[in-house]
């Protein structure tokens, strides 16, 4: 009996719940509420459309503090996330206004005096039967079924937003373009006066402009993602992009894989364009992305030939390619004013066919402006080199597709003055055209095989140098700066590949104040990667460091080991010089055959302050 009694509970509430959901379904339908309007049905202040699957919302608005109303649509789960706006300059000052879907096809925006404030471009027709909002957020003017090519969409009129299988671009065609425009403000959604375009010439790339004038750019498209933004390849499974270069038209847009969260691109009124995902766990937006990022994003910060680094703030972000510098101040106007003008060392040597120019390859960075450079997909990056070679006006080259992997395919060339050059993780190679003579300062001298007392000479010689330059600049006040090391920076996580992200399998030594580990580079070479360890960061530390760098960085001999790099970012200090096979780094940096000579050296520079202790 009470097993009955329980199924008989179980079996009522099972019936109430299915006549709560007809109740729902039935009350929803009176309500007006549903995805489509046919002809001659009209939406008023209140009514909404829902896209099928509930994403997307349609009806009238009021952003922020204002009053006025819009028609919009929106995030059904983000009412205040408006994804596109039909009326941005013609606002309704009541709640008087109403959308009709006409009898010629058309989509029409009335205020309470029945007066036309928007209608869509489509000239109507008798056959356009039915608007749809589409569950990609798209309104839909069609012919009745769904599957039918649409008269009018409204992702051809973006606002300030971008929803998956949107696009920006150009139609070679018919010239229409599609782009982003900003709100004017967070309450008025009028058009603003930053916009995000894809600049169609050269290769494809997204540029943000406020009015007319470029203000950012995320680099060209390699193939896999836009190259100044590699973050892109974080999230690139959940939203592919996608680039189309064709005789019909070049875009760009992405779609959403199943199951991903939802997503948008918006360029908003403060000029940044933000990639945001929502978080359905604490129900509200994650930024993925955002541009500009830093100064170094700003569009032509360090002017032509100029290369900006976003570690470098010290210095202020600017320097130049190799084979170039900025002229010091020779006048007083000029000292008032700082020269960011980057000028070449020597002048180019290609005339009538013959050349002793060459190339320097700048590494890990975003790819200058393409606008007005040269393209072909279809070669080697090796003709590209033989091409750019033999054309005297072409000042550098580079890889235009890395999709393939290696050192990429294709070739773009730059006959004029590379400007909007950044450091970027990931990067590409640039590689660079110079004078003979700055490529022969590049090269690297052999090493010089003397007797002992002459390196002995020398040595003393150089901790005599080394004195005197830490004197002369303790008084001058000056500090060192990342820009005048004369070896490179490496990024921590190119060291932590390296090293297998500091394995302890890796680890070859340790002291008080250093852990060393051995780090494999991809061509097979080893290195020995000094870390310092966090208790010795003290700002003492810190300076010690960056006087152990500048002193390595400028010694040279054949007993002494050569700094290859070292790395400063965030908490991490470390120093990478040359490894020795079954040596300890001390003995290797110091030599076997004068170790005790040269440890006294080593004493004498840490009594000077100018290294720190192993």
């Amino acid at each position: 009996m009470r097993a009955t009694s329980q199924l008989r509970v179980h079996l009522l509430l099972r019936l109430l719940l299915i006549c709560f959901y007809l109740l729902s379904i039935l009350t929803f339908a009176a309500a007006g509420v549903g995805d489509k309007l046919e002809k001659g049905q009209n939406l008023t202040d209140g009514d909404t459309l829902v896209s099928a699957g509930g994403s997307f919302t349609l009806g009238f608005f009021s952003p922020g503090a204002s009053s006025k109303r819009y028609l919009g649509i929106w995030f059904s789960v983000s009412n205040a996330t408006v994804v596109w706006v039909a009326n941005r300059d013609q606002p309704l000052l009541d709640r008087s206004g109403m959308l009709v879907f006409n009898d010629l096809g058309s989509l029409v925006l009335q205020d309470g005096s029945r007066r036309t404030v928007w209608s869509s471009d489509f000239s109507g027709s008798a056959s356009a039967a039915v608007v749809q909002l589409a569950y990609s957020g798209n309104l839909v003017v069609h012919n009745g079924s769904s599957d039918d090519a649409s008269l009018w969409q409204s992702f051809d009129h973006p606002s300030d937003t971008l929803l998956p299988d949107m696009k920006l671009g150009k139609n070679l065609w018919t010239g229409a373009e599609w782009q982003l425009t900003s709100w004017r403000s967070a309450d008025d959604p009028a058009p603003g006066d930053h916009r995000r375009t894809l600049q169609t010439t050269g290769l494809p790339e997204i540029i943000l402009w406020y009015l007319d004038v470029k203000t950012y750019r995320t680099g060209p498209w390699n193939g896999i993602y836009f190259n100044g933004v590699p973050e892109a390849r974080g999230y690139a499974d959940k939203y592919p992009l996608l680039v189309t270069t064709s005789a019909w038209e070049v875009t760009y847009g992405y779609t959403a894989a199943p199951g991903a969260p939802l997503t948008r691109v918006v360029v908003n009124y403060t000029g940044k364009a933000e990639r945001w995902e929502w978080d359905a766990r604490r129900s509200t937006w994650s930024n993925l992305f955002q541009g500009p990022r830093d100064p170094c994003d700003d569009y032509g910060k360090c002017g032509p030939f100029g290369l900006c680094d976003p570690d470098a703030a010290s210095s202020g972000f600017c320097g130049c390619v190799d084979g170039f510098s900025i002229p010091a101040a020779t006048t007083p106007s000029a000292q008032t004013v700082k020269v960011t003008t980057c000028r070449r060392h020597a002048a180019l040597d290609c005339a009538g066919g013959t050349t002793t120019d060459g190339f320097a390859v700048v590494r890990g960075v975003k790819l200058p402006d393409t606008q007005n450079a040269s393209v072909d997909t279809g070669v080697t990056l090796e003709e590209c080199r033989a091409r750019c070679f033999a054309n005297c006006s072409c000042l550098a080259y580079a890889a235009a597709d890395i999709s393939g992997g290696g050192d990429g395919s294709g070739c773009v060339m730059w006959t004029s003055a590379i400007v909007d050059l950044r450091r970027v993780d990931m990067g590409q190679n640039l590689y660079l055209r110079l004078a003979k003579s700055e490529l022969d300062d590049h090269k690297r001298f052999p090493v010089l095989l003397v007797a002992a007392p002459l390196a002995s000479v020398v040595i003393i010689l150089l901790v005599i140098i080394a004195i005197w330059w830490r004197r002369k600049h303790t008084i001058m006040g000056a500090i060192p700066q990342k820009h005048s090391m004369a070896v490179p920076i490496v990024s921590l996580a190119v060291i932590k590949d390296v090293t297998g992200n500091f394995s302890e399998t890796n680890m070859i030594g340790q002291g008080g104040f250093s852990i060393v580990y051995k780090g494999q580079l991809p061509e097979g070479r080893a290195i020995a990667v000094k870390r310092l360890k966090q208790s010795v960061l003290t700002t003492k530390g810190k300076k010690d460091f960056a006087r152990e760098v500048e002193v390595m960085a400028g010694l040279r001999h054949g007993s002494l080991v050569r700094l290859l790099a070292y790395c400063n970012e965030g908490k991490e200090r470390i120093l990478i010089y040359e490894y020795m096979q079954k040596k300890s780094l001390n003995v290797y940096i110091f030599g076997t055959r004068y170790l005790l000579e040269h440890k006294c050296f080593l004493k004498l520079l840490r009594e000077q302050n100018f290294l720190t202790q192993c």
